[in-house]
């Protein structure tokens, strides 16, 4: 086989092999994040945060509520949707007698959203007797893990620090 003969060849590879590949990246297209809905309480949000709190830890605890402020500076109190999403163990963050209840509620001020976990709060019920009091800020949702679902299927980022 000539030179000639074979660069052709190589060519008649390359068509034939394009529109394959072309269709082939049709064929199973990534799922495209949707664009972000702002809450009513933020209309001019560009970014869109959700922070997971899921275990008891006072350094996670202060750590989520540093994230939360540190993104407040960053881009501004009207720039940005951030939502804090307790549940399991994370819930002792918004018990009424956490001592970081002051940062929590400065947070709230400045438009930060607290989510709490209702199947959570019924577990303990059901194993103490008693409902845990829980910030008033703080929002009762059903399940934290749907709604953490169900704000990423909305175009928030998820941050788990």
């Amino acid at each position: 086989m000539s030179l000639r003969t074979f660069a052709r060849s190589l060519v008649m590879v390359a068509l034939v092999a394009a529109p394959c590949a072309a269709v082939a990246q049709t064929a199973s297209p990534e799922r495209a994040r949707p664009a972000a809905k702002p809450p009513e309480d933020k209309p001019f949000a560009e970014h869109f945060i959700v922070l997971q709190l899921s275990d008891s830890d006072p350094k996670k605890e202060r750590l989520v509520l540093s994230v939360a402020s540190n993104l407040q500076k960053a881009y501004g109190q009207d720039r940005i949707a951030i939502e804090v999403v307790a549940f399991g163990p994370g819930i002792d963050l918004l018990r009424v007698a956490n001592k970081n209840r002051a940062l929590v509620d400065s947070l709230v001020t400045q438009g930060v959203r607290f989510s709490v976990c209702g199947n959570t709060l019924d577990t303990i019920e059901r194993e103490t007797g008693k409902r845990p009091k829980i910030n008033p800020h703080a929002v009762e949702v059903q399940a934290g893990v749907e709604r953490l679902l169900t704000l990423s299927e909305g175009g928030y980022t998820i941050v788990r620090p």
